[in-house]
């Protein structure tokens, strides 16, 4: 399923893009094809398809809407506007809890070329490339790094998500937005969630911004799970003094001696602190729910 808008579903078969109804019995079964999605379709005597049936799926982002997603490209950039970091941390957390890859990609490198944010991300195991949408810098990495899988770019409005993807191939044409200098953001160019075959075979999502990615399912995330998701902390947690070792102020941990040491970025420490404390008081209300 390449892309969904107004109740039609378009899939990408061998005989090329088949426009489909979804098939009434999904519907009341509460299924709801998105993007990304291996479907099964009929082809009717109009020309149009019906379908039928959709494939489990290995993974699903509901804001925005994509599935099957292997590779995550977060687009950042050390100008105007500035990466949050935090809001970095919340969707590579996201991405890893879900199996997908996170790349680091820092955009507007010709203007400044974000020396914090590749230590930052480098430490966390993550690729991190120095792309320009200006200069073309960067483009012929970013895509071996995609391979021909199914990828996802997020990153604030402004930052050059489209632009990227313009770059990587100009018939697609991909409306893009100024960055308003007065709140240091873009406005929001890209209305829905549509695949783009790209020439290594990779299929590409242009997804809004960050307002809209799928951060709010970091709130059912048991804190127990967090460490995992952030993989500079992997060869550390067993070497911790206690078992269940939070992590966060222990005497003995083994993470925040790493970050003593500058293996673990503090910046990082710092944001999964505030995730495990926010998932902590989550997870004790909905206890308290079940009581």
């Amino acid at each position: 399923m390449v892309k969904v808008l107004s109740g039609f579903y378009h899939v990408d078969t061998p005989r090329g893009e088949l426009i489909c109804r979804c098939r009434g019995r999904l519907r009341r079964e509460g299924m709801s094809p998105v993007v990304g999605d291996q479907a099964k379709v009929t082809v009717l005597n109009d020309g149009t398809g019906r379908l039928d049936s959709v494939a489990p799926r290995k993974n699903l982002f509901r804001r925005p809407p994509v599935a099957n997603v292997d590779t995550l490209v977060v687009i950042v950039s050390a100008v105007n506007p500035v990466a949050d970091t935090f809001i970095v941390d919340q969707v590579s957390v996201l991405a890893a809890l879900k199996g997908v890859r996170t790349v680091l990609c820092i955009n507007k490198s010709d203007l400044d070329p974000g020396e914090e944010l590749r230590s930052i991300y480098s430490r966390a195991m993550m690729p991190v490339i120095n792309t320009s949408a200006e200069t073309g810098q960067g483009i012929d990495e970013l895509l071996e790094l995609l391979g021909d899988g199914i990828c996802a770019f997020t990153g604030n409005s402004g930052v050059g998500k489209s632009s990227i993807l313009n770059l990587i191939d100009p018939d697609l044409s991909i409306t893009t937005g100024q960055v308003s200098e007065r709140l240091g953001r873009g406005r929001h160019t890209t209305r829905h969630t549509q695949l783009y075959r790209l020439p290594t075979g990779a299929l590409a999502a242009d997804t809004p911004g960050f307002s809209a990615f799928d951060i709010e399912s970091m709130e059912y995330v048991a804190k127990e799970r967090l460490q995992h998701a952030f993989p500079e902390f992997a060869p550390h947690i067993l070497k911790c003094r206690y078992t269940g070792c939070s992590h966060t102020v222990e005497k003995g941990c083994a993470v925040l001696e790493a970050m003593e040491r500058g293996e673990v970025s503090a910046s990082r420490h710092a944001s999964y602190v505030m995730m495990y404390h926010r998932a902590a008081e989550i997870n004790r209300w909905d206890r308290k729910g079940q009581e």
